[in-house]
């Protein structure tokens, strides 16, 4: 018997030769997904005429701090202070995540872990939405916004985060695989109030998925122009700003580069420092959790 347990163990333990060939497919995949940050990163420090070189060069030669020089200068002459767009930028981004975290994990304690007449078929429409494109929705926003009157209004880029479908999708599922309903009915026993059991017992339990939530909502956010919908100089967001300065044509391609890294870096920075949450949230609530 206790052979048999041993050849058993054999068989399921891999070789060294079989660990290394599978480190080298991970390697090999991880650098050729790095590459397209390595080359932004080489492109923003590259001098002007090392980016129209041809055939192009991967790396940088003559590294140089020019292009975000060119660009500090050129938001200098903005006759809208760069703080200002910053302001807005970061107005939206903490509203909006605040505003998400808040309605998302509301709703989705409801549709998880109480039985009320229309719940299947809210849960069915959540699970319909995510296939549509945000392109698709558009038109149907701008109409809602135009008839709320927030056109021209930070609330006409807030709001609608906060009906983020995605996060409510994540929530209900992490809500579901990680609150057990007897927990809840001892909570109840004992005299708890439903806003307490949330507050309390549901919130610290699904730590992981609301500051997932938070860093998705983050990005999204993040790189939001606002075109759309605000028109008021002084209401634009940094990316918009940005953006502005970029489009001027074969001169400033150096400081379209230092932008792209700009507007990469934060949330790259920010996935990385919560890059465990996220896996977490994903393998427990899934998309295939149906």
């Amino acid at each position: 018997m206790a052979v048999a347990i041993k050849i058993r163990k054999k068989r399921l333990s891999r070789s060294t030769g079989g660990d290394l060939v599978i480190f080298f497919f991970l390697a090999l995949g991880a650098a050729f997904m790095a590459m397209p940050m390595v080359y932004t990163i080489s492109q923003a420090f590259k001098p002007l005429n090392e980016l129209w070189l041809f055939p192009p060069q991967f790396f940088v030669r003559n590294p140089t701090m020019d292009n975000f020089n060119d660009l500090l200068v050129l938001m200098g002459k903005s006759w809208v202070p760069i703080t200002r767009y910053l302001f807005n930028s970061l107005f939206i981004v903490i509203v909006g995540m605040l505003g998400n975290v808040i309605t998302g994990s509301l709703a989705a304690y409801a549709l998880s872990k109480h039985v009320f007449p229309g719940r299947n078929l809210i849960n069915q429409v959540i699970v319909l939405s995510l296939m549509f494109s945000p392109a698709v929705t558009s038109i149907p926003n701008y109409l809602t916004i135009s008839w709320l009157g927030w056109v021209n209004t930070y609330w006409s880029v807030i709001v609608p985060q906060w009906q983020w479908t995605l996060g409510l999708y994540l929530m209900r599922n992490f809500i579901g695989a990680m609150v057990h309903d007897s927990l809840l009915e001892a909570a109840r026993i004992d005299g708890a109030s439903e806003f307490r059991i949330y507050a309390q017992i549901v919130m610290p339990l699904v730590k992981p998925a609301w500051l997932t939530l938070i860093i998705l909502v983050f990005q999204n956010l993040w790189k939001e122009t606002g075109s759309l919908f605000i028109y008021a100089e002084e209401l634009k967001t940094l990316p918009y700003a940005l953006s502005q300065v970029a489009a001027g044509g074969i001169a400033r391609a150096g400081v379209s580069a230092a932008i792209t890294l700009v507007m990469m870096a934060v949330p790259i920075i920010v996935f990385v420092i919560n890059q465990s949450k996220i896996v977490e949230t994903m393998g427990t609530s899934g998309m295939g959790g149906e």
